[in-house]
């Protein structure tokens, strides 16, 4: 699968070792082409391409946004979105970390499905800390779960096999107003892992027997 990383942070960086996986072609990309985190992921034996953002999102089946939630809007101008699956790993977090921006009767990734027409967007990864990437997907025997809901059914299915294949334990969260939800858990893990002093070596986890 082609897949279009918008960001090189510590998420996009962290999402594309685990997603260049062999079975992937992954581009990085951000204001600066992406060769900088490209060519960092390389020295330790990642293979993935650098590009600028809109040749990046033409070429890919599905887009991930890892930037800030404020910086998605102005992407509309940058590139067509239209009939791509796009991942949203935002998370609406108050400059001050005092809330969210925005939540109960939409969510960042409701807002961002308005802002990018004709676009497949799917709520994914926003649960997950940067961190967490470096020292794998694996808490001793039990993988990181990730939350996925999309309204478009094909897409959901297409990021919950992309996510297993990467080591997730990706679980089916339903319709994109879900979102509505895993946006404040991601918030909640953020204030476990800064503001009570757990660290960022941790992730949500829903038990079931």
């Amino acid at each position: 699968m082609k897949i279009a990383i918008i960001g090189t942070g510590g998420i996009g960086s962290g999402l594309a070792l685990v997603l260049a996986n062999g079975k992937n072609e992954v581009t990085l990309s951000d204001r600066k082409g992406g060769t900088d985190a490209a060519a960092k992921l390389a020295a330790r034996g990642v293979s993935v391409k650098a590009s600028e953002v809109r040749p990046a999102v033409q070429a890919a089946d599905v887009v991930i946004l890892a930037v800030p939630y404020g910086a998605v809007a102005g992407l509309a101008e940058v590139a067509d979105f239209a009939g791509k699956i796009v991942v949203d790993v935002t998370n609406p977090v108050k400059d001050d970390f005092s809330g969210l921006q925005v939540g109960l009767t939409t969510s960042a990734a409701e807002e961002i499905a308005k802002a990018l027409t004709g676009a497949k967007v799917v709520k994914a990864f926003n649960t997950v800390f940067a961190q967490v990437y470096d020292q794998g997907l694996n808490f001793r025997d039990t993988p990181v779960q990730t939350f996925v809901a999309a309204d478009d059914a094909d897409a959901r299915a297409a990021v919950i096999a992309l996510a297993t294949d990467a080591g997730f334990d990706a679980r089916d969260a339903g319709p994109l107003s879900n979102a509505r939800h895993i946006e404040p858990l991601a918030y909640l893990n953020i204030q476990f892992g800064y503001m009570l002093g757990q660290g960022t070596q941790i992730a949500p986890a829903w038990l079931s027997r």
